[in-house]
């Protein structure tokens, strides 16, 4: 049986410690960490993944100002929205909440944001410098998350085999990037990929992030891997991962839960992003 990894435990912690260096910063260097967060739009789950932002930030002591825009507002108005967030001092960390409305160039519009004050991590620049190994100024936030998970449990990443199922830019690619970087060997896989479980069951390190429901069986599983489920797949009995939990809890060593496990951890790390450029600032 699969030890959980509380993924709501250790952002309560992650944000604890926090707390105590915007405590600091406030006092010594007279600065107040502040976040600003672009929601275009009325997607339930964004409303929802903003909310919680908001109360992360606030147990943090850090202050988050939302912008909240019409799901028809033009493109240029984004922009010129973003280009004052760049010049006010006053802020440190800018997000534009994903997915936008589809007649909006999402590439574009992140692009817009300073690198310096990118705490999603997904600029051109950031994603750039994370892929050539040098360091960017932030990391995307879901896949930090998942490595602080993976980092928790003790497990040596060294020259474990790792396999991503899911190439997103915001979630698969850079997740596969850091655990080459902690010398890990990397497959990455998707949904097309043939004989998907036959590869999944080499995996020492499993991370599901194809955003297909319980699509990943325990049979997939090697005994003993570990499970990081990133996926949050809205169901009508609730939400479920891209693991089938109950299956795989009886196989890996170290599995995380949906909900409760990732989500958690990726508002954790925007938190921690916004403090280090703050104190960069």
């Amino acid at each position: 049986m699969a030890q959980i990894i509380d993924g709501k435990a250790l952002a309560k912690s992650i944000i604890g410690e926090i707390a105590e260096k915007v405590k600091k910063i406030k006092a010594v260097k007279n600065i107040s960490p502040k976040l600003a967060v672009i929601l275009v739009g009325e997607d339930p789950g964004s409303q929802i993944y903003v909310r919680n932002k908001e109360k992360d930030c606030e147990a943090a002591g850090i202050i988050s100002e939302t912008y909240r825009l019409k799901a028809d507002i033009e493109e240029k108005e984004i922009l010129a929205l973003i280009e004052s967030l760049n010049i006010n001092k006053n802020i440190h960390g800018i997000l534009v909440q994903l997915p936008l409305p589809k007649k909006l160039n999402e590439e574009k519009i992140t692009n817009k944001i300073t690198p310096e004050k990118d705490v999603d991590g997904l600029h051109t620049i950031n994603m750039g410098k994370l892929f050539k190994g040098e360091a960017p100024y932030f990391m995307p936030c879901t896949p930090s998350g998942c490595l602080e998970m993976l980092l928790s449990t003790g497990v040596d990443i060294k020259g474990k085999e790792a396999v991503v199922v899911g190439r997103s830019n915001i979630v698969g690619k850079p997740m596969a990037i850091m655990l080459l970087s902690k010398h890990a060997t990397v497959t990455i896989c998707h949904s097309r990929t043939e004989r998907l479980g036959e590869v999944c069951r080499r995996a020492d390190i499993l991370v599901a992030a194809v955003g297909k429901a319980r699509l990943i069986k325990g049979a997939w599983i090697k005994p003993g891997a570990v499970v990081i489920d990133v996926g949050m797949n809205r169901l009508e009995t609730g939400l479920v991962g891209d693991v089938d939990f109950n299956e795989a809890k009886e196989v890996a060593s170290y599995i995380s839960p949906v909900p409760g496990g990732v989500g958690p951890m990726t508002r954790a790390m925007l938190v921690k992003n916004t403090f280090i450029a703050a104190e960069r600032a």
